[in-house]
């Protein structure tokens, strides 16, 4: 069955499932089994099977492994995440103010532009800072006390602050547009 095919389905699924199976059976001219197939099929898709929350845990980690992690060098915080935090998720960090949470968020930042020989991930990232939190200078301090093999090569400091691009939306549109 195709996916239009089953999109149709749904819209037709609260008419379909209002209707006894007799009244589907006079209203299409088709036999009860004919009938049973179809009204199983339009439940499977407007209402997939229950999965347990072990299921999804166990669903969710397979799917990370596949994608990878970004390790924190948190020794707790990697091994509770199953390696760091998972690529290709978004991952929402929350908690009281004053906590660390643009500490952390830079030092993320950090981590995933390193150079690959130094365990990072060689990579570009895109800091959406709606609270205008960001301090360049914060960040250079913690790669220097963080990463001092790193940060003490010349030129090494602005070719990773380089490769975080800071964007400070003012309205949601702007976020959505940009």
């Amino acid at each position: 069955m195709t996916v239009t095919h089953e999109r149709g389905l749904s819209k037709l699924a609260p008419d379909a499932l209002s209707l006894t199976e007799f009244e589907l059976m006079e209203l299409l001219d088709v036999g009860m089994a004919e009938v049973a197939s179809a009204m199983a099929h339009i439940s499977e898709v407007v209402c997939p099977p229950c999965q347990t929350a072990l299921l999804l845990m166990e669903q969710r980690v397979r799917n990370e492994s596949l994608a990878g992690h970004l390790p924190t060098r948190l020794k707790g915080l990697d091994e509770a995440l199953c390696g760091g935090i998972p690529f290709g998720v978004l991952t929402e960090l929350v908690g009281p103010p004053g906590i660390g949470k643009t500490q952390f968020c830079l030092k993320l930042s950090l981590l995933a532009s390193l150079p690959a020989n130094f365990g990072g991930l060689d990579g570009r990232v895109i800091y959406i800072d709606v609270e205008s939190k960001f301090s360049s200078k914060r960040l250079i301090e913690i790669g220097t006390k963080s990463f001092p093999e790193i940060f003490h090569k010349k030129g090494m400091a602005q070719e990773m602050a380089g490769r975080i691009l800071i964007l400070r939306p003012t309205s949601l549109s702007e976020f959505a547009e940009r």
